[in-house]
């Protein structure tokens, strides 16, 4: 959100209430906003949330450490699983991105993952290259 809003990235972000971001972190984001005039919103509809997107970017809803939470958030988040009815309301060249590992048919449908916009796994490839230059500039 931070890094987007900073190079005048439109950002918006669809959550379930309870799970908005912390709080500092939207005032940085706002003050970004501001800055570079790039647009942020932060809605609990998922429909403005991808509305005219270029991307639509999701992750598990319980990531690790967050496993004794998973029924809960798998029932504050259901509907705002990524499927065709919700990417259809992204832009026509909008891409799918999911940093892995995807949990499918909770935050992601099959359709999405396989669609042939997702780009999930050139995302996985390209963070390889970067893990791997990161190694060997600590190596040497």
């Amino acid at each position: 959100m931070l890094t987007g809003l900073r190079l005048g990235m439109d950002f918006a972000l669809g959550c379930p209430e309870g799970y908005l971001p912390d709080p500092e972190i939207v005032t940085q984001a706002e003050g970004l906003a501001a800055v570079t005039g790039a647009r942020l919103l932060i809605t609990h509809d998922t429909a403005a949330a991808v509305a005219g997107a270029h991307a639509v970017y999701t992750d598990v809803w319980a990531s690790m450490g967050q496993e004794q939470e998973a029924v809960e958030r798998k029932r504050a988040f259901r509907t705002y699983q990524v499927n065709d009815a919700l990417f259809a309301q992204a832009r026509p060249d909008a891409v799918f991105m999911h940093c892995l590992p995807a949990k499918r048919d909770e935050e992601v449908t099959d359709s999405i993952m396989e669609h042939p916009r997702s780009v999930v796994f050139d995302q996985a490839e390209n963070r390889l290259h970067a893990q791997k230059a990161l190694l060997l500039m600590m190596l040497t």
